[in-house]
């Protein structure tokens, strides 16, 4: 199936969709996110509620619309690794994509981080959307075996796996300041369960 061309229209809109984010972020950042409505958010960005509420939903979408272009680039490189490879190694190299941008800035992520863990509308509506990226993880997996729509507890157990260490390895990060690596923290949470998945891909 041929996706639809990228239009000017489709481009600009995303502009300002990130432009309102970034806006958004920052006043949640000074204001406190519970403390703050949509209203007032996009009286900071210069636009009306219903231009806001346009382009976001929620305001928990706001603060959450960056991870999903993570999330699409996680399962694009999962769909590119060689078909030989194992899956969790294969998911491995998707979980550091999720984790690249990350790096753009230290201090941003560490407060966006510390923002949604502030906040239990934030961090259930991450739940929400971290379900949602690991079904369709699993479905890549499940086209990776030669099986499209067959998506097994099997896989469903190793993405949801391998996105709990994304997790566990960002809180550890926050905690320390960003002292320490992401990418090792990532690696040694992997680590953990290496031996076991390898064992368990036998029976997929």
């Amino acid at each position: 199936m041929t996706e639809a061309p990228v239009t000017t229209r489709d481009i600009a809109r995303a502009a300002v969709r990130e432009r309102l984010a970034r806006v958004a972020v920052e006043f949640f950042r000074k204001e406190g996110f519970d403390r703050v409505t949509a209203s007032e958010v996009a009286e900071a960005a210069g636009v009306s509620r219903s231009t806001f509420l346009r382009y976001f939903g929620t305001k928990e979408e706001a603060v959450l619309s960056a991870f999903e272009s993570n999330y699409g680039d996680a399962v694009a490189v999962l769909r590119a690794r060689p078909l030989d490879e194992d899956a969790w190694t294969a998911l491995r190299h998707a979980m550091v994509a999720l984790i690249r941008p990350y790096y753009d800035s230290v201090a941003d992520s560490l407060a966006l981080a510390r923002l949604i863990d502030e906040s239990a509308a934030l961090r259930a509506r991450r739940l929400e959307m971290m379900s949602r990226w690991r079904d369709i993880l699993a479905g890549v997996l499940a086209e990776r075996a030669g099986e499209p729509g067959e998506v097994t507890i099997g896989f469903l157990v190793l993405t949801a796996a391998a996105i709990d260490c994304v997790t566990i390895a960002v809180e550890r990060w926050t905690a320390v300041d960003g002292r320490v690596d992401l990418t090792d923290l990532l690696d040694e949470a992997l680590a953990t369960l290496a031996p076991r998945q390898t064992e368990r891909l036998q029976s997929l």
